[in-house]
């Protein structure tokens, strides 16, 4: 379960300004995908459970608009593992279909995005 890994990742980056905290998960994002492209070729095998860091960028993705607080933070890494592991669409086609790098952090970031999509719409009831 690499993606508590993710929780520091976000903290830090929690305390930049909105505009640079989502330009360093898109850098973060382009970085994930050629470690990832890299590690397929070491492991030789497609999105090897040893490749974590595409679960540490999804999970950017779920807390990039949350507030940095116990019940956001939580909140936010059991709905993009939810997320990951049901693959709601088109998490699993992106994973299938899109070549080394690509398909092994696709999914995480599609995950990731339909994470925050809840996470916002749960935070708006509960304030």
């Amino acid at each position: 379960m690499g993606t508590i890994v993710g929780i520091p990742l976000y903290l830090a980056l929690s305390s930049l300004s909105r505009p640079f905290h989502l330009l360093a998960i898109l850098v973060l994002t382009g970085l994930a995908i050629w470690i990832s492209q890299k590690a397929e070729v070491l492991f030789q095998k497609k999105d090897s459970p040893r490749i974590v860091i595409d679960e540490i960028i999804g999970l950017q993705y779920t807390l990039a608009l949350a507030a940095p607080t116990l019940l956001h933070v939580i909140s936010g890494f059991l709905l993009f593992r939810f997320f990951d592991i049901v693959k709601v669409f088109p998490a699993r086609t992106a994973q299938d279909r899109l070549p080394g790098g690509y398909g092994v952090v696709a999914d995480d970031v599609v995950a990731g995005i339909y994470g925050a999509a809840l996470l916002r719409l749960l935070t708006g009831l509960w304030g």
